[in-house]
Order: C-alpha cells, then structure tokens, then sequence
C-alpha cells in the first residue's frame, strides 16, 4: 500500500450499532400493522430506499395504500418524522468510534463515512457528531449507488482527493468489503461479535476493533 491518505468507514455496525427493532414495532404500530406484515412490506422497497429512487414518505404511502385506500397525507408524514427521530434515539456510537475518527484526522488521514442506508442516517450522523469528525459523509440514498458497486466508492475518492491505492476501507460486511477491494482500496473487515467462519475477501484484514485498524496502518 502507499502512504495511507484517506479512509473510508462503514457506519451501521462499525462505528454506530442500532436497535430497528423498536422502529420497526413503533412504525408499525403508527401504520396499523402486525409487526411481521409491516417488515414484509417495507423490505420490498428497501433497494429502492437505499439508492434513492424512493423516499420514505414515497414507501410509507405505498405500503399504507396497499393495505387498503389512499393514505392520509398527515400520517405519512408523522411516520416519516417518527422515523427520523427513532433513529436518533436508538442509535449509539461504539466506544471505540469517536478516538478512531479523532486519531485518523490528528494524522492527517482524511475520513469519508460510506454507508447504504435510507434519508433518516444523515440527520443521526449529524446528531452524533459524525460530520464533524470526517470530511465527508458518503451516502448511498443521496449518491445514487449502494456498496459493493464501485460507484460508491469512486464517489467517495473523488470528494476526498484520494488515489485508491492510498486508502482503505473499513465495514463488517464481507461483500462490501470484496467490492472495495474489486474497486482497487484495500479492506478491513471488522468482527464486532462472534468470528463465523466466513474466509474473508482477498486483500481484507479481519479485525476486533477500530483500534486493530489503527494498530494495521
């Protein structure tokens, strides 16, 4: 690798752990629905909720429309600000995550946050102080590409001025990991809880920790 100049960082899972669990059983009860119906319905737009052909207000109505008439406008979007606040309330930083951001930028290692996630994840980054702490926030829903296309990931170089053979990238997913590799950055696979056996993608460090990471460089 060259000298290290730039770091991509997943969020969900790696520097942010979330409980959907209790957004899901508070959006389904706004919309009137088993909870077990209301994950059903929402998977079927998730593709299109994370590369930003659909927004939440867009999905909200169409789950609400089919399961009979024409959705009230006002509770779509009590929905859409439930949804958004959920997030916020639920979602924690690792404790790991804030001195990992603060010693990357103290090296001069410039930080892109790249994550697949819907409309709601920007606002939970800003309200945990993420955007602060990286230079740019890299989000599927807005860039109009999710992890493992290559899109994504060229976006993310090409805002933080950085060759792919000068960054690395860090998230708990494999797959992500072998598209950012097959886009020419060098991964790290992060395993927060129990190791199950997966082989990891070629060029792909598996570590415990976000200091692990630090301690690779």
């Amino acid at each position: 690798m060259a000298q290290l100049e730039a770091c991509l960082v997943d969020a969900y899972d790696t520097i942010v752990t979330c409980d959907f669990s209790v957004l899901r059983r508070e959006l389904a009860a706004l919309a009137d629905l088993p909870a077990d119906s209301w994950d059903d319905d929402y998977s079927r737009f998730g593709p299109l909720l994370n590369d930003g052909r659909m927004s939440k207000a867009e999905a909200f109505g169409e789950i609400l429309r089919a399961r009979g008439g024409e959705p009230r406008p006002e509770l779509v979007r009590e929905m859409v600000k439930a949804d958004r606040e959920l997030l916020v309330a639920n979602t924690r930083l690792f404790d790991d995550a804030v001195p990992f951001l603060e010693n990357l930028r103290a090296r001069g290692i410039k930080v892109a946050i790249v994550s697949n996630c819907t409309e709601n994840t920007r606002p939970m980054l800003v309200a945990l102080g993420v955007d602060a702490l990286t230079d740019v926030l890299v989000l599927s829903c807005e860039v109009g590409a999710a992890k493992p296309a290559a899109k994504i990931f060229r976006y993310a170089l090409d805002r933080l001025g950085a060759a792919a053979e000068a960054a690395v990238f860090v998230d708990d997913q494999a797959i992500f990991c072998a598209g950012s590799v097959a886009a020419g950055i060098d991964a790290m696979q992060i395993v927060r809880g129990e190791l199950d056996g997966t082989v990891p993608a070629a060029r792909t460090a598996v570590v415990r920790s976000l200091r692990e990471v630090e301690l690779l460089f």
